[in-house]
Protein backbone atom coordinates (compact mmCIF):
# COMPACT_ATOMS: atom_id res chain seq x y z
CA UNK A 1 0.00 0.00 0.00
CA UNK A 2 1.62 2.89 -0.69
CA UNK A 3 1.20 4.78 2.45
CA UNK A 4 4.23 2.65 3.66
CA UNK A 5 6.46 2.60 0.59
CA UNK A 6 9.11 5.28 1.05
CA UNK A 7 10.14 5.84 -2.44
CA UNK A 8 8.93 9.71 -3.74
CA UNK A 9 6.43 9.40 -6.32
CA UNK A 10 4.26 7.13 -4.33
CA UNK A 11 4.75 9.91 -1.16
CA UNK A 12 3.36 12.12 -3.80
CA UNK A 13 0.29 10.28 -4.24
CA UNK A 14 -1.06 10.49 -0.75
CA UNK A 15 -1.15 14.64 -1.19
CA UNK A 16 -4.94 14.44 -1.01
CA UNK A 17 -5.21 12.21 1.51
CA UNK A 18 -6.69 8.72 1.69
CA UNK A 19 -10.24 7.01 3.19
CA UNK A 20 -8.98 3.30 4.45
CA UNK A 21 -11.49 1.00 4.58
CA UNK A 22 -10.07 -0.78 7.62
CA UNK A 23 -6.71 -0.22 8.98
CA UNK A 24 -3.99 -3.47 8.26
CA UNK A 25 -1.45 -4.77 10.56
CA UNK A 26 0.68 -2.18 8.84
CA UNK A 27 -1.26 0.91 9.75
CA UNK A 28 -1.45 -0.19 13.18
CA UNK A 29 1.99 -0.78 13.39
CA UNK A 30 3.10 2.73 12.35
CA UNK A 31 0.94 4.07 14.60
CA UNK A 32 2.62 1.78 17.35
CA UNK A 33 5.81 3.26 16.44
CA UNK A 34 4.60 6.94 17.10
CA UNK A 35 5.94 8.46 20.50
CA UNK A 36 3.32 10.89 20.44
CA UNK A 37 -0.40 11.13 19.51
CA UNK A 38 -3.28 13.88 19.58
CA UNK A 39 -6.64 13.54 20.80
CA UNK A 40 -9.38 16.12 20.24
CA UNK A 41 -12.78 16.40 21.47
CA UNK A 42 -15.78 19.60 21.35
CA UNK A 43 -18.58 20.21 23.27
CA UNK A 44 -21.98 20.65 21.34
CA UNK A 45 -21.91 24.00 22.17
CA UNK A 46 -20.89 26.56 19.57
CA UNK A 47 -20.17 28.76 22.37
CA UNK A 48 -17.84 25.52 23.53
CA UNK A 49 -14.18 25.27 23.98
CA UNK A 50 -12.43 22.75 21.42
CA UNK A 51 -9.92 20.61 23.23
CA UNK A 52 -6.68 18.96 21.72
CA UNK A 53 -4.27 17.15 24.06
CA UNK A 54 -1.04 15.65 23.65
CA UNK A 55 -0.33 12.11 24.50
CA UNK A 56 2.68 9.77 25.17
CA UNK A 57 3.15 7.40 23.16
CA UNK A 58 3.30 4.66 25.58
CA UNK A 59 -0.29 4.83 26.83
CA UNK A 60 -2.11 3.68 24.07
CA UNK A 61 -2.79 0.28 22.12
CA UNK A 62 -5.27 -1.53 19.48
CA UNK A 63 -7.42 -4.12 20.69
CA UNK A 64 -8.30 -5.33 17.03
CA UNK A 65 -8.28 -3.57 14.12
CA UNK A 66 -11.95 -1.28 14.67
CA UNK A 67 -10.71 -0.27 18.33
CA UNK A 68 -8.37 2.22 19.90
CA UNK A 69 -8.01 3.06 23.33
CA UNK A 70 -5.34 4.76 25.46
CA UNK A 71 -5.14 5.50 29.48
CA UNK A 72 -6.33 8.89 30.34
CA UNK A 73 -4.08 10.09 33.15
CA UNK A 74 -4.75 12.70 36.07
CA UNK A 75 -4.56 16.04 35.13
CA UNK A 76 -5.50 19.90 35.63
CA UNK A 77 -8.29 19.46 33.72
CA UNK A 78 -10.76 16.75 32.19
CA UNK A 79 -12.29 17.81 29.01
CA UNK A 80 -11.88 14.97 26.84
CA UNK A 81 -13.83 13.21 29.72
CA UNK A 82 -16.35 15.43 29.73
CA UNK A 83 -16.86 15.76 25.54
CA UNK A 84 -17.19 12.40 25.51
CA UNK A 85 -20.29 12.18 27.72
CA UNK A 86 -21.73 14.67 26.07
CA UNK A 87 -21.45 13.54 22.96
CA UNK A 88 -19.13 11.17 22.18
CA UNK A 89 -17.03 12.69 19.49
CA UNK A 90 -13.22 12.42 18.95
CA UNK A 91 -10.42 12.39 16.54
CA UNK A 92 -7.12 10.83 17.11
CA UNK A 93 -4.44 11.97 15.00
CA UNK A 94 -0.83 10.55 14.29
CA UNK A 95 2.51 12.30 12.68
CA UNK A 96 5.66 11.20 12.01
CA UNK A 97 8.56 13.53 13.12
CA UNK A 98 10.52 11.04 11.35
CA UNK A 99 11.11 8.69 7.97
CA UNK A 100 9.06 9.39 5.36
CA UNK A 101 6.09 12.03 6.15
CA UNK A 102 2.65 10.65 7.82
CA UNK A 103 0.06 11.38 8.93
CA UNK A 104 -3.17 9.11 10.26
CA UNK A 105 -6.20 10.50 11.70
CA UNK A 106 -8.91 8.27 13.30
CA UNK A 107 -12.76 9.90 14.01
CA UNK A 108 -15.13 7.77 16.33
CA UNK A 109 -17.17 7.24 19.18
CA UNK A 110 -15.59 7.40 22.50
CA UNK A 111 -16.64 5.85 25.58
CA UNK A 112 -14.82 6.34 29.45
CA UNK A 113 -14.12 3.46 31.88
CA UNK A 114 -13.24 4.53 35.98
CA UNK A 115 -11.49 1.91 37.78
CA UNK A 116 -14.19 -1.20 39.00
CA UNK A 117 -15.43 -1.55 35.39
CA UNK A 118 -14.26 -4.68 33.61
CA UNK A 119 -13.42 -2.91 30.30
CA UNK A 120 -10.71 -0.51 32.62
CA UNK A 121 -9.75 -3.46 33.80
CA UNK A 122 -9.45 -5.75 30.41
CA UNK A 123 -7.55 -2.23 28.67
CA UNK A 124 -5.26 -1.30 31.82
CA UNK A 125 -3.70 -4.38 31.97
CA UNK A 126 -2.89 -3.71 27.95
CA UNK A 127 0.00 -0.47 29.15
CA UNK A 128 2.36 0.29 31.39
CA UNK A 129 0.48 1.29 35.29
CA UNK A 130 1.19 4.41 36.11
CA UNK A 131 0.08 5.62 39.58
CA UNK A 132 -1.73 8.52 38.11
CA UNK A 133 -4.26 6.34 36.18
CA UNK A 134 -7.54 7.94 35.85
CA UNK A 135 -9.66 6.42 33.09
CA UNK A 136 -9.48 4.17 30.17
CA UNK A 137 -10.57 6.33 26.78
CA UNK A 138 -11.88 3.33 23.98
CA UNK A 139 -12.65 4.83 20.71
CA UNK A 140 -14.73 3.20 18.21
CA UNK A 141 -13.09 3.73 14.84
CA UNK A 142 -15.90 4.77 12.64
CA UNK A 143 -13.42 6.76 9.73
CA UNK A 144 -9.63 6.28 9.39
CA UNK A 145 -7.81 8.14 6.69
CA UNK A 146 -3.84 8.77 5.68
CA UNK A 147 -2.36 11.43 4.27
CA UNK A 148 0.93 13.30 3.64
CA UNK A 149 2.90 15.52 6.38
CA UNK A 150 4.62 17.35 4.05
CA UNK A 151 4.98 20.15 6.19
CA UNK A 152 5.70 18.86 9.42
CA UNK A 153 8.94 19.08 10.48
CA UNK A 154 11.70 16.59 11.94
CA UNK A 155 12.26 16.07 15.59
CA UNK A 156 14.45 13.59 17.63
CA UNK A 157 13.03 11.58 20.41
CA UNK A 158 15.00 12.29 23.08
CA UNK A 159 13.03 10.10 25.70
CA UNK A 160 9.76 9.94 28.15
CA UNK A 161 9.10 12.07 30.81
CA UNK A 162 8.37 10.62 34.34
CA UNK A 163 7.19 13.92 35.95
CA UNK A 164 3.94 12.53 36.16
CA UNK A 165 5.01 9.39 38.11
CA UNK A 166 6.83 11.01 40.32
CA UNK A 167 4.44 13.68 40.91
CA UNK A 168 1.04 10.98 41.26
CA UNK A 169 3.50 8.61 43.45
CA UNK A 170 4.36 11.71 45.84
CA UNK A 171 0.74 12.46 46.41
CA UNK A 172 -0.34 8.66 46.83
CA UNK A 173 -4.26 7.71 46.31
CA UNK A 174 -5.34 10.43 48.55
CA UNK A 175 -4.00 13.38 47.68
CA UNK A 176 -4.40 12.05 44.10
CA UNK A 177 -8.46 11.76 44.90
CA UNK A 178 -8.21 15.73 46.45
CA UNK A 179 -6.57 16.77 43.84
CA UNK A 180 -9.46 15.51 40.91
CA UNK A 181 -12.06 16.83 44.10
CA UNK A 182 -10.63 19.94 43.51
CA UNK A 183 -9.75 20.26 39.51
CA UNK A 184 -11.77 17.58 37.92
CA UNK A 185 -15.16 18.11 38.86
CA UNK A 186 -16.45 19.88 35.10
CA UNK A 187 -14.84 20.92 32.07
CA UNK A 188 -14.19 24.40 31.45
CA UNK A 189 -17.26 24.68 29.86
CA UNK A 190 -19.05 23.56 33.08
CA UNK A 191 -20.21 19.73 31.71
CA UNK A 192 -19.99 17.35 34.23
CA UNK A 193 -16.33 15.89 34.45
CA UNK A 194 -14.54 13.08 36.27
CA UNK A 195 -16.06 14.39 39.77
CA UNK A 196 -19.21 14.39 38.85
CA UNK A 197 -18.99 10.94 36.53
CA UNK A 198 -16.71 8.20 37.91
Amino acid sequence: MFFFSLDDSAAKQCFMGDLLESLTEKHIEWAMAQKLFFVSTAPLSKEGHINCSPKGGDCFAFPDSDTFVYADYTGSGNETIAHLHENGRILIMFSSFEGPPRIMRLHGKGNTYFPGSGRYETYSSLLPQNPGLRSMIEVSIERASVSCGFSVPYYDFVGPRDMLDKWASARGPDGIAAYREEKNQTSIDGLPGYGQLA
